[in-house]
């Protein structure tokens, strides 16, 4: 038995409902609990903050448990201190709530650039002058060097992040990243919200995942309400979760080539993405597949049309995308950009638990649809691709390794696909105030948590979504040291993070 399931089985439970999955602890157990994670034995998913407290969710062999801890004086313990990829949750933390880290190794704040005219939204409501203070970026020592700052704004339709590199000459020694200008209070448009709008909200954090945050609030509500979804609406949101992931995939395969000025491959993908898009909204009336996912089941069913356009889709897959990976591989100039380019170590990959294709290409071989695990993949047969390189290159490989077990299954949910119910009966949730549910789903990108507790008046009383990109967008900042600053573009393609899913 691991030191979670022991302290999951023997702590004090934080509720009735969250019996054996949240638990209250003190100072002590929560600094054992960091130290612990800091050694490998776990892995953090998410810290997050609440009225007066904070809580850590943590991953050990096959047990996903939330750790809570009292903050009567408004301080925690630092987890970054011990454990570096918990520093920016911990300060949006510190800019939302007010709850500081003590004895924590940065300060500054994260989300809260100073423009909101208000501090710590969903703590004290602090007014406080729209400043927009300067940001304290990091310095770096040796030899002559020079700083470029690149965004917010892009020259591409992109979000607005910003990128201040430190380079001597063209070699990239330091990069800083700030984010949050894409901040929308999330968090604050959750509290009070039904479960359908709450629902509606999840599917807008990030909009190329929406299917992915769709069924992770939907399981996070089941779990709370004990609300068992109808078999073929399980299968069904499979279905929509790897036409989510091919679709991406190919977009970012097309992309990742673009920049490495191979324009032909981002046509090409281009065009296969587009058809996969059509089918998607032919299937579930919307090319993103939108609100198809709810609480309970789906709100739309695969008709027989549907089931041939799926077929004819994926024969298309099959025929044309092997092509455009042969072109990728044998195109010298284009390997010779992507191998060895923004190398990020399995190491650290380990250590920020990153998932998706960034943590895959580095050994990382984590998925979330194997471990925890959930409907309807346990059914399934399929392979997690794995790469060591740590590259460009590997990142784009788990990508087309990716495409084709997704193809394989679609093939098999089309053939087992079940009848019957798209949506069982929510149960009233007013009854049972302070019922709440977690859940961790596979998206395109790596593993989405979303948990939410329920208030007496059946809303939702909180609700935390973290997206992958959380624990993503810092390892970039280490796999582009020692590149060039030319390099930059397809090493942030390679990772591809959202900024929308990161600033809530």
């Amino acid at each position: 038995m691991g030191w979670l399931q022991d302290a999951l089985l023997n702590g004090r439970p934080a509720s009735a409902a969250a019996a054996r999955s949240r638990i209250i602890v003190d100072e002590a157990q929560w600094t054992e609990a960091c130290r612990r994670i800091a050694e490998g034995q776990g892995t953090m998913l998410s810290l997050w903050g609440d009225a007066d407290t904070v809580h850590l969710a943590v991953l050990e062999d096959e047990r996903v448990g939330v750790l809570t801890l009292a903050c009567p004086a408004g301080r925690f313990p630092s987890v970054g201190r011990l454990h570096p990829p918990a520093l920016r949750l911990e300060r949006a933390i510190g800019d939302l709530f007010g709850l500081q880290p003590f004895a924590g190794p940065d300060t500054r704040r994260w989300l809260d650039h100073g423009r909101w005219g208000v501090r710590q939204p969903l703590g004290r409501h602090d007014r406080a002058p729209a400043t927009g203070d300067a940001y304290a970026f990091r310095l770096a020592e040796g030899p002559p060097m020079h700083q470029i700052p690149v965004g917010p704004v892009h020259a591409g339709i992109i979000e607005p992040g910003h990128f201040r590199f430190t380079a001597n000459g063209e070699t990239v020694v330091r990069l800083e990243e700030r984010l949050g200008y894409v901040h929308k209070g999330v968090d604050r448009l959750m509290a009070g919200a039904t479960i359908d709008q709450a629902a509606k909200l999840a599917g807008r954090v990030s909009g190329d995942s929406t299917v992915a945050y769709s069924i992770a609030f939907a399981r996070a509500m089941e779990a709370a309400l004990g609300l068992a979804p109808p078999p073929r609406a399980v299968w069904l949101r499979a279905l929509m979760a790897e036409l989510e992931r091919i679709a991406n995939h190919l977009g970012d395969i097309g992309a990742i080539c673009n920049d490495a000025s191979f324009s032909l491959m981002h046509a090409h993908c281009g065009i296969l993405r587009e058809e996969v898009l059509r089918a998607s909204n032919l299937c579930f009336g919307h090319r993103l597949m939108m609100d198809r996912v709810v609480p309970g089941g789906v709100a739309a069913d695969l008709a027989v049309e549907g089931i041939a356009a799926l077929r004819k889709l994926l024969a298309t897959v099959k025929r044309r995308f092997p092509e455009l990976v042969d072109l990728y591989d044998s195109t010298a100039s284009l390997q010779q950009r992507t191998v060895t380019t923004g190398i990020l170590t399995g190491e650290l990959a380990r250590q920020y638990g990153a998932g998706g294709f960034v943590g895959r290409a580095s050994g990382r071989t984590f998925d979330a649809r194997k471990v925890p695990g959930y409907a309807p993949y346990s059914s399934l047969s399929f392979e997690t691709p794995v790469r060591q390189q740590g590259d460009v290159d590997a990142r784009v490989w788990v990508r087309i390794e990716e495409v084709h077990q997704s193809v394989a299954l679609i093939e098999q949910i089309l053939e087992r696909l079940p009848s019957g119910a798209l949506l069982a009966s929510a149960a009233q949730p007013t009854a049972h105030g302070g019922i709440e549910g977690l859940a961790l789903v596979e998206g395109f990108r790596g593993d989405v948590l979303a948990w939410a507790r329920l208030g007496h008046d059946g809303r939702i009383a909180r609700c935390h979504l973290r997206d992958p990109s959380w624990l993503q967008w810092p390892l970039l900042e280490a796999a582009i040291e020692g590149n060039i600053v030319a390099d930059f573009p397809l090493c942030n393609k390679s990772f591809n993070c959202s900024y929308s899913g990161h600033d809530l």
